[in-house]
């Protein structure tokens, strides 16, 4: 793990290179996650180099003094372009949280940092949240939890271990920040700047994604100009983590037809 220093706190990160001569690719994690979430997708650095950050407050990265909403998204912004200035990353891929964060580099600081291409999955251009989910991660976070980890929310049909993991690492993550990232996601919506988007972009989507149903693919493939998709069947939120080949395959190919 390295760490690096930035807006007076430090952001954790991990990269792997085994000698890939693709492009570095930098995912970012969505709310109540860490970066263990991407845990699979270090197999791809035998092609590319591949960094892993945690947003601030989560995982091993120092918290930030930010309500949910819009604070927020500048601040973990802010964490994903140090991180990936700092590394030299030329693709950015977010889940959920992630993605959003991800549509905000693009439409509104890059400036800062721009990136060649970009894969969003498990997002959209609006993520909000519903009002049952926002009174419980106040007031009964284990119902949050358990919720979260139904059927086609987070997992399709995964191991339970797997599941008992995620739950555990949102547990880990704790109320006050994972109640702050679902808030963030819930005021964002740029639906209407899609369109200025001119970066390739991939987006993949779990078959049975509850919380980011296809349909919010579809739309961001409408609205993007250079963007296609991917269908991840037997999966739905975290397809990521529960179909890591089928995800692997298709981030690959993606950023191989990019730079051949």
């Amino acid at each position: 793990m390295q760490q690096i220093s930035h807006h007076g706190r430090q952001t954790a990160y991990e990269c792997t290179d085994r000698g890939g001569d693709g492009p570095t690719v930098c995912y970012v994690h969505g709310s109540g996650g860490t970066k263990d979430i991407w845990k699979s997708q270090h197999r791809l650095a035998d092609r590319t180099p591949v960094v892993t950050l945690d947003l601030s407050g989560h995982g091993d990265s120092d918290d930030v003094d930010a309500s949910g909403g819009y604070t927020a998204l500048s601040a973990y912004a802010d964490d994903v372009i140090a991180v990936a200035t700092e590394t030299d990353s030329q693709v950015l891929v977010g889940n959920s949280l992630g993605g959003a964060l991800v549509l905000h580099v693009l439409l509104e600081r890059a400036d800062e940092f721009s990136p060649a291409a970009v894969v969003l999955t498990g997002t959209g251009a609006r993520l909000g949240v519903l009002d049952d989910l926002r009174k419980w991660l106040s007031s009964d976070f284990e119902r949050a939890i358990e919720f979260l980890h139904g059927p086609d929310r987070l997992f399709h049909d995964a191991d339970p271990e797997l599941v008992e993991h995620s739950k555990e690492q949102m547990r880990a993550c704790g109320q006050a920040v994972t109640r702050r990232d679902f808030e963030t996601c819930h005021a964002f919506d740029v639906r209407a700047e899609l369109g200025e988007i001119d970066v390739p972009t991939l987006v993949v989507y779990g078959e049975a994604d509850m919380l980011t149903p296809p349909r919010y693919h579809e739309f961001l493939v409408d609205e993007i100009d250079d963007a296609r998709a991917v269908k991840i069947d037997d999966a739905a939120h975290l397809s990521m983590l529960e179909r890591p080949a089928a995800f692997n395959d298709a981030v690959s190919g993606f950023v191989e037809s990019i730079w051949e």
